[in-house]
């Protein structure tokens, strides 16, 4: 018996374990009766505890409601059980909120659902209407004024074949059979539905939406309500707080010193690319006068590293080996101008990869050592006297 279509206020329930088994190290009971809702329809199933122990998951199968358990229940014992209330409650808000913001479209804009997640605190509306501003901010409006009407939800059930006589928002899908269940916003909405939702359309507010994009050829539309509605403006109210109290402003006027603050950013960093790019050129130029053959093996700053390599690399006659120390690693550049005349990869088989190197490329590789830097330049510098 699924209790919770006529009990939904009711958070608990006894009830008796006439199924029970363990598959895939899972256990799973079913009872003769719950109030334990199951994932269907975009709205998340509940959870709570059946004897004292945790139901982590509810599923339909059938005409069966079964429950995954935590640990085994004995089949034929009676047990206790009881919902997660706060959680139950927010999922009957986001799904009557549901019902009225589809409503609020299909007036505003004539915007029909196409599909709803509900699983989560900030739920999606996926429409088949263009993503136009104006109506979203009309459906909301209108979706709040039908919160404020505080009308009667209702619910009960017709025959399949009289569905179109009685003004639903949305033909019922043809794989429903038999009798259907009608939830109905008096006076606002009436749609086929087999979730759970709040008593009054005023316990589902407010309703807030955050945000709304293209989706395949129409909209998706984010939104919240309810209590989590609240919460997440009060986590955003306090956000706005500290920001105005940093710069010493209220907080609906923080956008200005913000922008400014980003502003003066996006200058200083532009100078700091050009700081380092001067940096990087006098870098190498230093080099080239230090090693007048063009055989260079240098340590330099870590964040040069690809600028001084990609510049030499560029610099006909060179041959590099660039390392760097980053933090608990060293990083390497080795490079050449292509007219050289050495095998880039038989100089990283025979030098750093015998010290671990990690890396590749083609003109310039890079990589990481696991050796200090020292030690890669004292071998690159062995290899290329060696080798005359």
């Amino acid at each position: 018996m699924r209790m919770y279509w006529e009990m939904p206020y009711q958070g608990e329930f006894e009830a008796r374990v006439i199924g029970a088994w363990t598959e895939g190290g899972a256990h799973y009971a079913v009872l003769d009766r719950t109030l334990f809702y199951p994932t269907a329809g975009g709205q998340a199933c509940d959870t709570g505890t059946l004897g004292g122990v945790a139901v982590l998951e509810v599923q339909e199968e059938g005409d069966q409601i079964v429950h995954r358990l935590e640990r085994p229940l004995r089949e034929g014992e009676r047990v206790l059980g009881r919902l997660d209330w706060s959680r139950r409650y927010r999922h009957m808000q986001r799904h009557t909120a549901e019902h009225i913001l589809g409503q609020a479209f299909l007036r505003s804009g004539g915007w029909q659902v196409r599909a709803v997640n509900m699983m989560g605190a900030v739920c999606t509306i996926d429409l088949d209407g263009p993503p136009e501003e104006g109506i979203v901010r009309q459906a909301e409006a209108l979706a709040n004024w039908a919160v404020y009407a505080n009308a009667e939800v209702r619910s009960y059930f017709i025959d399949q074949a009289e569905a179109a006589h009685h003004g639903l928002r949305r033909a019922p899908s043809p794989k429903v059979a038999g009798r259907l269940r009608v939830v109905e916003v008096v006076g606002w909405d009436k749609v086929a539905c087999g979730g759970l939702h709040v008593a009054r359309s005023g316990e589902a507010g407010p309703i807030k939406v955050l945000k709304f994009e293209r989706y395949k050829g129409g909209t998706r539309v984010y939104f919240a309500a309810g209590w989590e509605a609240l919460e997440l403006f009060e986590r955003e109210h306090r956000l706005l707080q500290r920001l105005g109290e940093r710069f010493s402003t209220g907080p609906l006027e923080v956008e200005k010193p913000i922008a400014s603050l980003q502003e003066g950013f996006y200058r200083l960093r532009a100078e700091h690319t050009l700081l380092k790019d001067e940096l990087a050129e006098r870098i190498m130029r230093g080099l080239l006068a230090d090693f007048p053959n063009l055989t260079i093996w240098a340590q330099v700053p870590d964040w040069a590293l690809e600028m001084v390599g990609k510049r030499l690399a560029e610099w006909p006659g060179v041959l590099a080996l660039l390392v760097a120390q980053a933090e608990d690693k060293t990083r390497y550049a080795l490079l050449k101008h292509k007219s050289r005349r050495e095998n880039l990869e038989a100089l990283w088989e025979a030098v750093l990869k015998p010290l671990g190197a990690r890396g590749g490329g083609a003109l310039v590789k890079l990589g990481v050592l696991p050796v200090p830097p020292h030690v890669a330049l004292e071998a690159f510098r062995s290899h290329m006297a060696a080798v005359g």
